[in-house]
């Protein structure tokens, strides 16, 4: 069985996208707050939180590789339309896209050929983010299984239930959920955030045109989640 382990950067939308009484709601908890400078404090920090939620973001970049081939492919939106030469010594490809529509659909097209997913953290927030933004943009989505039963690893294997053991011990227990980071620190992985660039960039560097550092940024985090699954089968499900 082939394994798609896939990732998503989101960034925020900016505030034009929203009317007067959506914006109202989004910052109604701010605007309780009666001293000024603690209420732009707040509405700042909620900003921040928009790249979190499908209604208040985009998809930008989604990168895929092959757990069992090492091969994949990087989706990312990009104002340079052109096709990029594939990076044959990695076996990754970077493929720019005219917009959001187009990265989700070219996403659903390759994710159909596969029986199993596997992410970190994708069950609480890449699978549903994608799910709803792809029904927003009436985008087809061509695996509706991805947050069936929790309590299996196919179709969908979610490394963050797996680590925890889906949250057997709370969030101060022996198994408490960690970053993706420590997690790769802990194992020896090198970490995708070692270059500098987290998920919390993602905004600015989009603003910047840096869409290839995005791409660059998401596929570190793939590559990571790679080495994790292998630990995980290896370790703890003793699969070889």
């Amino acid at each position: 069985m082939a394994h798609l382990v896939f990732d998503i950067e989101t960034s925020a939308l900016g505030l034009e996208h929203f009317d007067e009484a959506q914006q109202e709601y989004l910052f109604r908890d701010a605007a309780r707050i009666p001293d000024p400078e603690e209420q732009a404090r707040r509405r700042a920090e909620i900003a921040r939180q928009f790249s979190l939620w499908p209604l208040t973001a985009q998809v930008v970049c989604i990168a895929m590789v092959n757990a069992d081939t090492g091969r994949g492919q990087v989706l990312y939106q990009s104002e340079d339309f052109e096709e990029e030469e594939e990076r044959a010594s990695e076996g990754v490809e970077f493929a720019p896209q005219v917009d959001e529509s187009e990265l989700l659909t070219a996403f659903w097209d390759i994710a159909r050929r596969y029986d199993q997913v596997v992410t970190f953290n994708g069950r609480g927030f890449d699978v549903p983010f994608l799910y709803l933004r792809s029904a927003l943009l009436n985008v087809p989505i061509t695996r509706r299984d991805w947050l069936g039963y929790r309590y299996q690893t196919e179709p969908h294997c979610d490394l963050a239930e797996q680590f925890t053991f889906y949250n057997v011990s709370g969030r101060d227990g022996a198994a408490r959920r960690f970053n993706l980071d420590f997690y790769c620190k802990a194992f020896g992985i090198p970490s995708p955030k070692a270059q500098g660039v987290t998920g919390m960039d993602v905004s600015d560097l989009l603003a910047e045109g840096r869409h290839r550092d995005i791409a660059e940024y998401c596929l570190r985090d793939v590559v990571a989640t790679v080495a994790l699954f292998q630990i995980w089968r290896e370790r703890l499900m003793g699969i070889k």
